[in-house]
């Protein structure tokens, strides 16, 4: 499958949450997509003869004409239901459970009640409100529902920007969550100023760069958005490379940021076991401690501290003008917190040719966070099938559907001022990656 534009891969979607669902392609089941438009009225019933039939003749007399019986028509809503369930134990994708959902009432109460479905496979969305359902290769589209234009994915959200802030919408819900804009950050103290140091005509941070130098930024922009309960959402927020951890609560009129603290090179984060992570470029895993504003009780950062440190990363140029940028995510699987660290494999010019990095095949390795012994240990193998995206990663296990594990899907979905190479012809921003 090709997908012409960057997409996000989407967490899973609880079917419960369904409403609506539209798409092309072959249903799992053959009939489910062709019963839709006689729902209502009983869907497709059995046809009946209309010849008479005379009984066999006897001695005597020749007996009355006698009609058949009739027989009532049949419809999908007259399938026990306990088959019904097990019918939709078998459709792996979103959109076959959501037809089977739309096929009758009794079917859309069935799908609701069945707590024990596998995960389904996953979902891709892409900016102009086209979803992609595996393994189908034609995309369909929620009807009624403008869903263009989003900026990101959090969990079961799309996230869109807008001049007054953001906003959350679940597709199938169509629940809705606001957030107050970027240009409403609380700082902490409240009366934290910028620091600035000038040689000449150039001005530059001092001694560091915090959230105060980078906030009136045109560039400023969310890389990363979680919500991690229903009263904390916290967020990746910068320019360029360097970005700031800010924390709101569903529909605050303002974030929350520390000041004074050093703006980092940060390229993920997670909300794992009741604690929110981040990890920076060189590798150190922290922890980002929160507590509640006395006055308010809003959430806000009161520490940051690190759990792990990296391993030092030295990138260099060798002598087929390759080299290695790296790029890291963190993703939960069975209880365990993994860093993924992939590295693109770039073509430089040489020595003295001007010319563009040219982007080439990707390599990963994967390590679980050693909490006891605060340490990356690496995972030989995955047990898995791996999403990657800069803004959405997740981690699940398809085997029972025939999808064998030990696989990485990977997406180079990163901001436009964040790429650091180009792509030649026979290479995409997508791909996969085999990791037994």
């Amino acid at each position: 499958m090709a997908l012409g534009a960057p997409a996000v891969p989407l967490a899973m979607w609880r079917l419960r949450q369904i409403d609506a669902c539209s798409g092309e392609g072959t249903p799992m089941i053959s009939g489910l997509a062709s019963c839709r438009a006689g729902c209502g009225s009983g869907v497709p019933s059995v046809r009946r003869s209309s010849r008479r039939v005379r009984e066999p003749c006897a001695q005597g007399p020749m007996t009355a004409e006698k009609k058949p019986h009739s027989q009532p028509a049949l419809s999908w809503s007259s399938i026990p239901l306990d088959l019904a369930g097990l019918v939709l134990r078998l459709l792996p994708t979103y959109a076959d459970r959501a037809r089977f959902a739309s096929v009758c009432p009794q079917w859309r109460a069935t799908a609701k009640r069945e707590q024990l479905l596998p995960p389904p496979l996953p979902l891709l969305a892409l900016p102009d409100n086209t979803f992609y359902s595996l393994p189908y290769t034609k995309p369909f589209r929620f009807p009624g529902c403008g869903f263009a234009g989003y900026q990101s994915a959090c969990g079961n959200w799309l996230v869109f920007p807008r001049d007054d802030g953001c906003f959350l919408v679940n597709p199938f819900s169509r629940e809705t969550v606001t957030l107050p804009p970027l240009s409403s950050v609380r700082l902490r103290p409240a009366n934290a100023v910028a620091k600035w140091s000038e040689e000449g005509t150039v001005k530059y941070a001092a001694p560091y760069t915090t959230w105060m130098h980078i906030n009136t930024s045109e560039k400023l922009h969310i890389s990363k958005l979680i919500l991690c309960s229903p009263n904390l959402v916290a967020a990746l927020v910068g320019i360029g490379h360097t970005s700031q951890i800010l924390m709101c609560q569903p529909g605050a009129l303002s974030w929350s940021v520390r000041a004074y603290d050093r703006c980092k090179r940060f390229e993920d984060m997670s909300f794992y076991q009741g604690k929110l992570y981040a990890i920076a470029n060189d590798e150190n895993l922290l922890v980002v401690n929160i507590s509640q504003d006395q006055s308010t009780s809003d959430p806000q950062v009161s520490r940051i501290g690190q759990v792990i440190e990296g391993e030092p990363w030295n990138p260099i140029v060798f002598n087929d003008n390759t080299m290695p940028c790296k790029k890291l995510y963190l993703v939960e699987w069975h209880g365990a917190l993994l860093m993924v660290r992939r590295a693109v494999w770039c073509q430089v010019p040489a020595p003295g040719v001007r010319g563009e990095v040219v982007a080439r095949e990707s390599s990963f390795e994967v390590f679980e966070a050693d909490f006891e012994h605060s340490r990356w240990v690496e995972v030989s193998a995955l047990g898995g099938l791996m999403f990657l995206g800069r803004r959405c990663s997740m981690v699940l296990s398809l085997s029972h559907y025939g999808i064998p594990d030990g696989h990485i899907f990977f997406l180079d979905d990163d901001e436009e001022n964040l790429v650091e190479y180009g792509y030649d012809k026979e290479n995409t921003s997508f791909g996969t990656y085999d990791k037994i």
